[in-house]
């Protein structure tokens, strides 16, 4: 199911978001406290965000520009500042789509489809992966667990994922940097070390200790 973050102040359009894009099968969380959206924007982990401009205490493009430091969700914004200005402003702030007020709810729904088919190829496979308690969002490369957060670098995240996906045994060093070479940059040895002990001390970070254990000789596995 994917998860729709619903930041506008004005209760009555806020409301009938979420009612139609809960009829369409979508969670839904409307923000109520507009100091706190980015604490909620983490704590939620929506797949979708949709953001008014016109906000209390500050503005969808602060917002848009916070959400934008950790993470890579789509983003559309709802507002009747639909003037080319605003639109403009709003794409280059890291906006993906732009909807004017007032619209209709289908057409908000149609768009909402788009713009999650096209930002996850691989929704299907399921985006989260969780052991013992620990949830790795494959998407925005993060780790949840007992309701605290740290975000991930692409590396540490590939690791996380691979390690998660054969969770309890023993997975290869030379397995993990193969994975890690997918990217533009060769990975040695010594660097997949390092980024393993960066993960761990984030992990640490959280309250999750001895999560990854070091089997000598062969590679990495997690409890």
């Amino acid at each position: 199911m994917f998860r729709v973050l619903i930041i506008e102040d004005d209760e009555i359009i806020a409301k009938a978001i979420e009612k139609q894009a809960r009829a369409w099968g979508y969670e839904v969380l409307r923000i109520e406290d507009f100091k706190e959206v980015l604490p909620i924007f983490v704590q939620f982990k929506p797949h979708l965000v949709l953001l008014d401009i016109s906000l209390p205490f500050y503005n969808g493009y602060h917002w848009c520009t916070e959400i934008r430091k950790v993470s890579k969700v789509p983003i559309m914004f709802i507002s009747s500042s639909a003037d080319n200005m605003n639109i403009v402003m709003a794409m280059n702030m890291g906006g993906d789509d732009f909807i004017a007020k007032p619209f209709d709810l289908n057409v908000l729904i149609s768009k909402i489809q788009a713009l999650l088919r096209c930002s996850y190829d691989f929704a299907g496979q399921g985006a989260l992966l969780e052991h013992v308690g620990v949830i790795l969002d494959k998407d925005n490369l993060s780790i949840t667990y007992e309701s605290r957060t740290v975000e991930l670098t692409k590396n540490e995240g590939k690791i996380m994922i691979v390690l998660m996906e054969q969770a309890g045994k023993c997975v290869s060093r030379d397995a993990i940097i193969r994975r890690l070479w997918e990217s533009d940059h060769y990975i040695d040895d010594n660097t997949l070390t390092v980024n393993v002990t960066r993960l761990r001390k984030k992990l640490e970070e959280i309250g999750i200790v001895n999560f990854i254990v070091t089997q000598k000789g062969v590679g990495y596995r997690i409890r």
